[in-house]
C-alpha cells in the first residue's frame, strides 16, 4: 500500500481507514476461523461468524471515522458494533496456588465465562457430560478425548463465542493441550502461577469452600467475618499434607511438558504474594494485546512540561522510524519566516509577545498534517495540545493520536536542566554549566542566558502544564506515563516499546 509508487491506484487514506475500523484484525480473525473449520461454503460461514459476534449487549469496539471518510450508515453501524477481541485465557498452576480465585475475579471483571473441569461435569442436557461424569465416578479421572470434547462443546456455545472464556486448570497434560490446539481452540493468553511447595501445602491444608457461592476461604489467611458464612464452610476432600504433596508431584511432572505448547503467549506470575497483586498482574497481561502484523501508521503525541525532553524524543523517533517531526512552536516560526498567509496572521502576536490564538494554530497544524508525508509515514507531535480544549479541537479535526506519552519530570530536575543553559553570543554555541561547561574562562564570561530559562518563567510554565495535565490524561485515557527524569535513551526505549506493541485494553 505504498502510495509513492506509480500507478497511484491505492490512496494513502486506505490503510488509515483499516486501522481506525480494525479491518485488519477482523480479516485476520475470519481467516483463522476459515482455516480452522474449513467450511464448504466460506461466504455463508463468514456471514454467520460476523453476525454471531455482532451483539451490542456486550463490550464493543467503538472507532471514530477517519478524517474525510464517511461510510454508509449500515456499514458504519456494523463496523462499530463488532467485538473483535474477546478473552481467551488459560490459567494453570499447582494446587492452592490461587488459580481458581484469580480466574473467578478475571471473569467478573471481563464479563467472561469461567470453565472448570467441575463445571463441565455438571452441565445439563449434555450427553458428553453424563458420559464423563459416569467415568469419573468410577475411575476418578476423565479420558483426554472426552475432556477435550467437553471443552470443545462448551467453547463453541454462543456465550463463549461472544464473551470469551477462561479455562481454569485445563489442559492438565500435554496431550490435552495439543488436542485442544488441533481443534482450533487456541488461547490468546496463558498464565502460570508458581509458589514454593511448602507454601502451597500450608495453604491447601487450611482451605475451606462456601458451598453456596463457591468462594474459597482459608482458616489463617482469609477467614470470612460473617458468622453465617463461617458456619456453612466445608473442608474439601483430598487436601491433607500427604495428598497435597502427591498432587504437587503429579503437577510438576506434567507442567514442564505443557509449557512448550505456548511459547509466545505464556506469562509466569508468582502467587506467593497478596492475591490482589497477583490479580492485577494477571489482568494487565490479559488486557494487553499481541503485536499485529497489520499495517500501522504511528500518530504519536508527546506531552510534558518545559524541559521534559519532548523535542529530543521526537527527533529520535523521527530519525529511527521516518516519522514527520511536528513541533508546534517551530511550525509557527517557519510560517512567519516564509511570510505565508498564516505567517502574516502570526507575526503581530510574535511582535507583541502574545499567545497565538488556538484557531490560527490549528489551521497551521492542519495544513501540515494534510500533506502526503504525514499521511504515509505518520507523525510525532509535541507542543500542542496544552489543555483540554486544544485536545478536543485536534480530535474534531480528525487528528486524534493513537499513541500518547506523558513525560513526567520533577520541578527540581527541570530547573537543573534549563536554568543552567547558556549561549555564546559570538559563536552561537550552546553550553550547560553542569553537563557541558564552557572550555575557557573567556568563553564563560561572555555567555548569556535566555530570558525563558529564568527560574521564574520555568516555574510559571511548569505549574501551568501540571494544572492542565490532569484533564489531558483523563481525555487520553490510554496514555502511557513515562519517567522522563532518567537517561534520554532509556526514555526513548520505553517510548519505542509503547509504539511498536499494542496498548493494554481498558475494560469499562
Amino acid at each position: 500500500m505504498d502510495a509513492t509508487t506509480a500507478p497511484h491506484r491505492i490512496p494513502p487514506e486506505m490503510p488509515q481507514y483499516g486501522e481506525d475500523y480494525y479491518i485488519f484484525e477482523m480479516m485476520q480473525n475470519m481467516l483463522e476461523q476459515l482455516l480452522i473449520h474449513q467450511p464448504e461454503d466460506p461466504i455463508s460461514f463468514m456471514i454467520t461468524h460476523l453476525r454471531r459476534n455482532n451483539d451490542n449487549e456486550y463490550t464493543v469496539i467503538h472507532a471514530s471515522p477517519p478524517h474525510g471518510v464517511l461510510p454508509a450508515p449500515r456499514a458504519q453501524e456494523s463496523l462499530k458494533s463488532i467485538r473483535i477481541d474477546v478473552p481467551k485465557v488459560v490459567i494453570l498452576g499447582p494446587p492452592a496456588s490461587g488459580k481458581t480465585t484469580i480466574a473467578m475475579w478475571l471473569c467478573k471483571h471481563l464479563n467472561s465465562n469461567l470453565i472448570t473441569k467441575e463445571s463441565l461435569l455438571e452441565r445439563e442436557f449434555s450427553r458428553l457430560s453424563v458420559e464423563a461424569k459416569s467415568y469419573y465416578q468410577v475411575y476418578k479421572k476423565i479420558p483426554n478425548s472426552i475432556l477435550v470434547s467437553l471443552v470443545q462443546e462448551r467453547l463453541n456455545e454462543d456465550d463463549c463465542l461472544r464473551k470469551g472464556w477462561i479455562l481454569d486448570g485445563i489442559p492438565e497434560r500435554r496431550e490435552q493441550a495439543l488436542m485442544i490446539q488441533t481443534l482450533g481452540l487456541a488461547p490468546k493468553h496463558v498464565i502460570v502461577l508458581n509458589a514454593p511447595d511448602t507454601v502451597l501445602i500450608e495453604r491447601n491444608v487450611g482451605k475451606r469452600i462456601d458451598p453456596v457461592t463457591g468462594e474459597i476461604y482459608h482458616t489463617t489467611f482469609d477467614w470470612p467475618p460473617e458468622p453465617e458464612i463461617q458456619n456453612r464452610l466445608r473442608q474439601p476432600e483430598g487436601i491433607s499434607e500427604i495428598e497435597t504433596a502427591k498432587k504437587l508431584l503429579e503437577y510438576h511432572r506434567h507442567i514442564i511438558r505443557i509449557l512448550p505448547s505456548y511459547p509466545k503467549i505464556l506469562k509466569t506470575i508468582s502467587s506467593d504474594q497478596p492475591c490482589v497483586d497477583v490479580f492485577y498482574q494477571a489482568l494487565t497481561y490479559v488486557q494487553s494485546g499481541h503485536r499485529c502484523n497489520a499495517p500501522f501508521t504511528p500518530k504519536v503525541l508527546l506531552c510534558g512540561p518545559l524541559g521534559s525532553g519532548k523535542r529530543l524524543q521526537a527527533t529520535l523517533l523521527a530519525q529511527k522510524y521516518g516519522l514527520v517531526n511536528i513541533s508546534c512552536g517551530q511550525l509557527l516560526k517557519e510560517a512567519v519566516a516564509a511570510k505565508s498567509s498564516f505567517g502574516e496572521l502570526i507575526q503581530p502576536f510574535f511582535e507583541k509577545r502574545m499567545t497565538v490564538p488556538d484557531s490560527i494554530i490549528t489551521k497551521v497544524l492542519a495544513d501540515r498534517m494534510e500533506q502526503q508525508d504525514c499521511i504515509q509515514k505518520g507523525w510525532v507531535l509535541h507542543g500542542f495540545p496544552r489543555d483540554l480544549d486544544q485536545a478536543r479541537m485536534l480530535n474534531s479535526m480528525g487528528y486524534n493520536p493513537n499513541r500518547v506519552f506523558f513525560l513526567s519530570v520533577p520541578l527540581d530536575s527541570i530547573l537543573e536542566r534549563l536554568t543552567l543553559r547558556r549561549t555564546d553570543p559570538v559563536t552561537g554555541e550552546r553550553f550547560h554549566l553542569m553537563y557541558k561547561p564552557p572550555p575557557t574562562i573567556e568563553v564563560q564570561v561572555r555567555l548569556l542566558q535566555n530570558p525563558k530559562d529564568s527560574e521564574e518563567y520555568i516555574k510559571l510554565q511548569t505549574d501551568l502544564f501540571y494544572r492542565n495535565s490532569g484533564d489531558l490524561e483523563q481525555y487520553y485515557d490510554r496514555a502511557i506515563i513515562v519517567n522522563g527524569d532518567q537517561d534520554p535513551y532509556t526514555v526513548f526505549e520505553y517510548i519505542e516499546s509503547g509504539i511498536i506493541n499494542p496498548l493494554p485494553r481498558k475494560v469499562t
